[in-house]
């Protein structure tokens, strides 16, 4: 019974999240807030966002072609349109129950390439190692952008004194992460220890990355992939007279805040407009056309993911049939 309520709770908490988060920050506005909200959307140059949706396509096209990278050493070589499918599917079903698209995506390509599930799921895992790096290098560099935000808002610090900001990230980040791992590892606490056997797997994770026989193109894959993803934002920012001039700090804040609340909720429900708007408001754009930027850029993904995944989820059957009579 307690592990039935853990398994309704773990999928329908971040649901009720996202939803609340939505009907609070609705009811925050006046009417004419709304009203100044929807002729954004109405005036929005959705050329810029369709060139985004491209950009989306691309990363998810690299996604699973970098996925063959890891799965061609355990001796198999599915398909490009099944990876790439079994990718989409994933992506359509994190929107609805967490982390259940990974399963899936193993699952599937088991069903349709006879790759066995664990070995599956290990390349995955290897794939989320590497994802992370990223995105902690990412935001290390949303951080150090971030000084000067800090040091004029905050401290009031004039030019060198930001670049003194800047150098006490660079050296202190890194010593304290080394300083950390070293505690962590000599810990006996057992939640400390989970931590710690986590970093230890991330590190690992690294590691087999530079071992593997084509880690130059996987290395390549992944940074294009994330390229893809700020680029994503980068172009909404066209689609808003108030976004066109956002600084590069402003959008590798907002980038990396918007991909931390993905994971509060499923696929940013509620928590990425919200989140987005909070980080641009600090750059000096106004309220209303930053929650629109936030809205417009959560809609088209999302939008996305259900359009492609959704077809996924109805052509690999037959794509597969047709391969097996072919």
């Amino acid at each position: 019974m307690i592990n039935r309520l853990k398994k309704i709770s773990f999928i329908t908490l971040p649901i009720a999240l996202g939803v609340f988060l939505i009907w609070y920050s609705i009811s925050k506005l006046s009417p004419a807030d709304i009203q100044s909200i929807k002729t954004s959307f109405k005036t929005a140059n959705y050329w810029w966002v369709v060139l985004s949706l491209v950009f989306g396509i691309l990363s998810h096209l690299s996604r699973a072609y970098r996925w063959r990278f890891l799965l061609e050493p355990l001796g198999y070589k599915p398909t490009y349109l099944n990876c790439v499918m079994t990718v989409l599917i994933a992506y359509l079903l994190n929107l609805f129950i967490p982390r259940s698209g990974e399963i899936a995506r193993a699952a599937s390509i088991k069903k349709y390439e006879k790759i066995p599930f664990e070995k599956a799921i290990g390349t995955i895992v290897a794939e989320r190692v590497a994802d992370v790096i990223m995105l902690f290098s990412i935001t290390g560099v949303a951080f150090f952008l971030q000084a000067e935000l800090m040091g004029s808002y905050l401290f009031k610090q004039d030019e060198g004194s930001n670049s003194y900001l800047k150098i006490i990230f660079l050296l202190v980040f890194p010593l304290a992460g080394i300083l950390t791992y070293y505690l962590l590892k000599q810990s006996t606490n057992p939640f400390i220890m989970k931590i710690f056997l986590f970093t230890k797997g991330l590190i690992d994770g690294i590691k087999s990355i530079f071992t593997m026989k084509k880690k130059w193109e996987f290395i390549f894959h992944t940074i294009f992939i994330w390229l893809m993803y700020v680029l994503m934002f980068y172009t909404v920012t066209f689609a808003l007279p108030e976004t066109t001039n956002l600084p590069f700090a402003a959008i590798i804040v907002g980038f990396v805040v918007g991909g931390f609340s993905m994971a509060l909720t499923n696929g940013g429900l509620g928590t990425y407009p919200v989140f987005v708007a909070s980080a641009l408001i600090l750059y000096n754009i106004e309220d209303n056309p930053a929650r629109a930027f936030g809205w417009i850029m959560w809609t088209a993904q999302t939008l996305m993911v259900i359009i492609f995944g959704g077809l996924s989820f109805l052509l690999i059957p037959i794509y597969n049939r047709y391969r097996l009579r072919h």
